[in-house]
């Protein structure tokens, strides 16, 4: 059974930090890159960044490039979204997802289309 868990969302002051991290259970870490996503209310869901399965290479969307950076644990079942310099518009349900990139597992994409596994997402509430 294929589970994604997301946890380390809460409340935040602007300009502060927060780790999420994503567990993933019944994957195969060699075989599924991990991407990582949030919906704030009433916006659709957006691509932060995610992590290829073969050589751990990174991509961000443009909009979090710097402050935002994806990581993977040394068990290869974790990965992390490190988030600093919060802003208030950085509020949303943070989730993780896993997509099979085949033949192109050196690469990700931000593109929740390419992604086929979800986890159900942590609140991220940025406020002073």
């Amino acid at each position: 059974q294929v589970q994604l868990v997301e946890s380390g969302g809460g409340l935040v002051q602007p300009g502060g930090s927060l780790r999420l991290s994503c567990v993933v259970s019944g994957l195969n870490a060699d075989k599924f890159a991990i991407g990582w996503f949030r919906q704030g209310p009433g916006k659709e869901r957006a691509g932060l960044g995610c992590i290829s399965s073969a050589d751990d290479s990174t991509y961000y969307n443009t909009s979090v490039l710097g402050r935002f950076t994806v990581s993977r644990g040394a068990d290869k079942n974790t990965v992390y979204l490190e988030m600093n310099n919060l802003k208030p518009e950085d509020a949303a349900i943070y989730s993780c997802a896993g997509g099979d990139f085949k033949e192109w597992s050196e690469f990700c994409s931000v593109a929740p289309v390419n992604y086929e596994y979800w986890g159900q997402g942590t609140q991220v509430t940025v406020s002073s």
